[in-house]
């Protein structure tokens, strides 16, 4: 036997390093260690980071910093199972930082976790995938690039998993998604709903619970909700509300099952099986406030339907909402406020609320949060619509003074529905009495002024309905409140506008407030309005007429004419034609600019000074008027200071024989100085002067006119009163000599002003005369019109009615139109339509 030789070991190749066994304690190394080419390494290296991630957020952190998700991003599409695995079980953890799931969506790692989640992956892989899936997801961007790059249908098919983790990532993860409308839409045609149903049945409730809210999300669509029933998840539903162990999953179930009720098939159905009763019994008995949240909440949507709410009706659920209403938790009473909203569209439901129910929704306006308010306000206004009962239930519970009040809550809704509960109250003249005691056209202003369309129309329509008492309007307009109404003529939103008109329209039924509408450029609005056939409205133009009737110098002005019922009262006056968007002066400011050659201004005025501080006058001699700021005698300048000074004028007026021929009375005047403490200029209101020739005129006219047995023998003799007051008859050819434009011209002159009261007109034209007619004729009850022509042209209408047949005296004849003359041969009524009366115009 030979001797056995010892084989040498063969030596290893000079280029390989011998094996080097290295302990590392930084992670920084261990980070370098990733770039490695060998499979050992990488595998040891990952494995390192993930026990060194795991142990905080703050290695997390560290990782980050050192530059290690990009690594780990490439070494997740290794093909070493066991690394890719280990890079796929750090990022998963890693992923819950926001600096992570921000670094990993830039690198668009979403492709490769997606692939990682094939059937053929480890289950650990699985895991960590759709934990990274679920970390990212949280992310709006994160949750667009899942969906388009496939990700939903994998992630259902790992609802089948049999390892809980992944189903539970999984089940994250699609909830996440189905937050978006997109995927919520498409999850319909993956099937989703039985592996859904399946993980109900899960033993651990973080599942059921995820389980739960997924199919809350996509229950909210029709066509899910009807797969939900053809696989029995009603049954699964109420078998969990009918299981005490799963009263935690109460809440979400009734959510999903608040959904399904919608449709009234499966409303029906769950009545049907007794289903509905055991809900609201269950409802009743609970006293978790989630529970009882969401079950109004599911009586509120499947409120939206008036099938559901008959349904809903027959099972009481009236009692029930009543009921949820004590609860002393917000989120109940706001919940079954919705609810309460929702079924007063059902007549019966709003009856049987009426009896109970109003007096505690009016207790929530003042004790409840905001949130609250608005929502007890919300059901009280659709309480209040179109039932008389609920209104008067309403006031008897105390409810007008929290309704005004909330109209300055801080939410758009509350301030809106107050509004409409209050206009609903109205409906009933005496609970419009007592809102308005309770300063409700103070509290409207505020609301006028929001940004809310909502806002505006429902405050517009309150001021409207309230407006109507001359009371309410001067509150309104003391509170300020006429410049925002004004502002909302303008607004682009068509009920704000037409709600803003109507109010407008009712504001103007006194003339105060007509003409501070008018100062504001309500006018001008309304006009603007009025001239857009997409814009006006019957209540725009009915506001411009109404504001133009209150505002009679400015109606004449621009339109021309008034009519019988414009009658002239002491204030008017004639400054000719306006053009369309020319301001409209004042008389106050008309009478402050400079002596023109222009048409003279004529003004009525028989009313006297009210305040005349200090005066000292003889009453059976003379009266006295400030006169306009111009009149002044330049001769006593030096005299005059105007910061102590009043200058009037003083008519001396003759008395008995002399009185019956006024054509030859003279005026004087003089000047009388006052010192400043016994009247201040500056400080005192303008007042125009009282014209005492136009208050003798009327005065004659009651006297000699007024007692006439017919209309037709008074108009005859007011024309020719008026006539002789104004030159007396003019021979048509003779026209063009009367020289009335020098006789007012040293009217002006005299006056230094460009306003002159009628009265001082002794030689007038055709619109000097008609003007008279009319003012003289609305003081005696004559009814007539004033329409302008051209060219100084003016004219009066009546209507009088012709005497009958003979042989038929009590046959009443219709009234005809006739042109009174008042230039030729005053007191000739022409026909209108005559070619006389044409002539005349």
């Amino acid at each position: 036997m030979s001797k056995k030789v010892k084989k040498e070991v063969e030596p290893p190749p000079k280029d390989v390093l011998d094996p080097l066994l290295i302990e590392s304690k930084t992670a920084a190394t261990v980070v370098l260690m990733l770039s490695s080419p060998e499979e050992e390494v990488l595998a040891k290296a990952c494995e390192a980071l993930y026990k060194f991630a795991s142990k905080g957020d703050e290695n997390k952190v560290t990782l980050h910093g050192l530059g290690a998700v990009e690594h780990l991003y490439k070494l997740i599409s290794h093909e070493n199972p066991i690394i890719r695995r280990n890079a796929v079980m750090i990022l998963g953890i890693m992923a819950s930082n926001y600096n992570v799931k921000k670094l990993l969506r830039e690198l668009d790692v979403t492709s490769s976790l997606i692939s990682q989640l094939a059937p053929e992956e480890d289950i650990v892989i699985h895991e960590f995938a759709t934990l990274c899936l679920s970390h990212m997801a949280v992310e709006y961007t994160s949750k667009v690039q899942i969906f388009e790059k496939g990700g939903l249908e994998p992630l259902i098919r790992l609802l089948g998993s049999p390892d809980p983790d992944v189903q539970k990532n999984s089940l994250e993860c699609i909830y996440l998604l189905m937050q978006d409308f997109q995927s919520c839409a498409a999850v319909r045609a993956l099937n989703v709903i039985p592996p859904l149903l399946e993980m109900l049945k899960s033993e651990y409730p973080v599942i059921q619970l995820l389980a739960l809210k997924t199919l809350e999300l996509i229950s909210k669509d029709g066509e899910t909700r009807k797969i939900l029933g053809e696989n029995k998840g009603l049954d699964c539903l109420l078998r969990i509300l009918e299981t005490n162990e799963f009263s935690d999953l109460h809440a979400e179930a009734l959510a999903v099952l608040g959904n399904c009720l919608e449709d009234v098939r499966t409303l029906r159905l769950i009545q049907q099986t007794g289903g509905l009763t055991k809900l609201l019994s269950f409802v009743g008995d609970s006293t978790v406030p989630d529970i009882q949240r969401n079950a109004a909440k599911a009586i509120a949507k499947a409120a939206s339907d008036s099938g559901n709410r008959k349904i809903l009706s027959e099972e009481e659920v009236e009692k029930c909402l009543i009921k949820l209403l004590e609860i002393d938790n917000d989120g109940v009473k706001v919940a079954a406020s919705q609810a309460i909203s929702a079924m007063s569209e059902d007549v019966g439901s709003k009856r049987a609320f009426g009896v109970q129910g109003i007096s505690q929704l009016v207790q929530l306006l003042s004790r409840g949060s905001e949130e609250v308010k608005d929502a007890a306000v919300t059901a009280l206004a659709n309480l209040t619509t179109a039932s008389p009962n609920n209104a008067s239930s309403v006031v008897e519970a105390g409810g007008i003074e929290p309704l005004v009040n909330t109209l300055s809550a801080q939410r758009d809704g509350a301030i809106a529905n107050a509004a409409t509960v209050l206009t609903n109250l109205a409906e009933h003249v005496p609970f419009r009495a007592r809102i308005g005691s309770q300063g409700i056209m103070s509290a409207l202003p505020e609301p006028l002024r929001s940004t809310n369309s909502q806002v505006q129309s429902k405050a517009a329509l309150a001021v409207a309905v309230f407006g109507g008492d001359a009371d309410a309007r001067t509150e309104f307009r003391n509170a300020g409140g006429l410049g925002p109404l004004v502002e909302l003529l303008c607004s682009k939103n068509k009920e704000v506008r037409r709600n803003a008109c109507w109010a407008v329209m009712v504001c103007a039924s006194d003339e105060q407030t007509a003409v501070e509408l008018c100062k504001l450029g309500a006018l001008e609005i309304l006009e603007e309005i009025n001239l857009s056939t997409a814009r006006k409205n019957n209540f725009s133009e009915a506001a411009l007429e109404k504001l133009l009737d209150n505002n009679l110098s400015q109606k004449y002005s621009q339109i021309g004419y008034l009519s019988s019922s414009n009658i002239i009262t002491d204030g008017f006056y004639d400054c000719g034609w306006v053009k369309p968007g020319v301001k409209f002066l004042s008389l106050e400011e008309l009478s402050m600019q400079e002596l023109t050659d222009r048409r003279a201004i004529i003004f009525i005025n028989t009313k006297p000074q009210e305040e005349t501080c200090a005066e000292k006058r003889h009453t059976h001699t003379k009266r006295k008027f400030h006169v306009f700021p111009q009149m002044k005698n330049p001769k006593l300048s030096d005299c005059i200071n105007s910061s102590n000074t009043s200058v009037y004028i003083v008519f001396h007026v003759r008395k008995g024989k002399e009185k019956k021929e006024e054509e030859k009375m003279k005026e004087d005047t003089q000047v009388i100085l006052q010192v400043q403490d016994e009247i201040k200029v500056e400080s005192s209101q303008w007042l125009p002067p009282p014209d005492f020739i136009l208050l003798d005129y009327i005065n004659a006219a009651f006297t000699t006119i007024l007692p006439l047995t017919t209309t037709r023998e008074q108009v005859v003799a007011l024309a020719q009163f008026v006539a002789d007051k104004m030159g007396g008859p003019i021979e048509r050819d003779k026209l063009h000599d009367f020289s009335w434009q020098l006789h007012i011209s040293e009217i002006e002159f005299e006056l230094k002003c460009n306003v002159v009261p009628i009265g001082k007109v002794k030689k007038g034209t055709f619109c000097h005369r008609a003007l008279l007619f009319k003012v003289i004729a609305d003081r005696i009850g004559i009814l007539c019109s004033l329409v302008r022509g051209e060219y100084n042209r003016a004219w009066n209408e009546v209507k009088l009615v012709d005497d009958s047949p003979q042989g038929i005296p009590q046959l009443l004849l219709p009234p005809q139109e006739y042109i009174v003359d008042l230039m030729f041969e005053p007191g000739f009524l022409m026909k209108q339509g005559s070619v006389q009366a044409d002539q005349y115009k």
